[in-house]
């Protein structure tokens, strides 16, 4: 199956499921993600008080919600149009609607990027290369935020294409793409590491 076939499949299943999936995911408490964002900025771009945010795969848009009514400037980016209608009808924000495979990115536009859940959409032998145009798109001293599931190796999970990856194998990618990997936790807090699924980093554009 090649890349084009790869996005079909995913945007395909969360278009198909695009009502379910807010009513399943709007109340997830990920206020420790988007906190550990907002924190990396306000240290390493702190003369803005409001920061300019790409949500990419911003899904139906609870967290450009979140960022907006905490006043900062949020674009969200889907694959799915269907999560695209709902993101800026509950936002009120621009979303763009875009294949992550095949993205058309403004250079130095971005304080910061909010990945919450989505790169892991990404095949390993592209993932380098949309890592280099989030860099591209960060302006200097501009933080990358990611959450993937973690695990090894990659393939679909039902129809969508799912890349799992522990901290050694996302961290060489986040260097080869230029980033400095500022810090890293698991999610949810206060669990054995055996039942947190979740792998957040923080990664810094010099």
């Amino acid at each position: 199956m090649n890349f084009k076939e790869i996005s079909q499949s995913t945007v395909a299943h969360y278009d198909d499921n695009a009502l379910s999936f807010k009513e399943g995911t709007w109340e997830h408490d990920v206020s420790q993600n988007r906190s550990a964002l907002i924190a990396a900025l306000q240290e390493f771009i702190s003369d803005k008080k409001h920061y300019d945010i790409l949500d990419f795969g911003c899904g139906p848009g609870r967290d450009l919600v979140a960022f907006s009514q905490l006043g900062h400037k949020p674009i969200g980016l889907d694959g799915s149009p269907q999560f695209c209608q709902m993101a800026e009808a509950a936002s009120g924000r621009e979303v763009w609607c875009q294949d992550f495979l095949d993205l058309k990115l403004p250079d130095s536009s971005f304080d910061g990027i909010f990945a919450n859940a989505s790169l892991f959409h990404i095949p390993s032998a592209e993932l380098e290369r949309v890592l280099k145009q989030f860099f591209q798109s960060l302006r200097p001293r501009g933080v990358l935020f990611s959450s993937i599931p973690r695990g090894h190796g990659e393939g679909f999970n039902g129809a969508r294409w799912a890349h799992y990856m522990e901290i050694e194998q996302l961290s060489a990618y986040i260097r080869a793409a230029g980033f400095e990997l500022l810090s890293y936790y698991y999610r949810p807090t206060g669990k054995p590491r055996n039942e947190q699924p979740w792998l957040a980093s923080l990664c810094l554009r010099n």
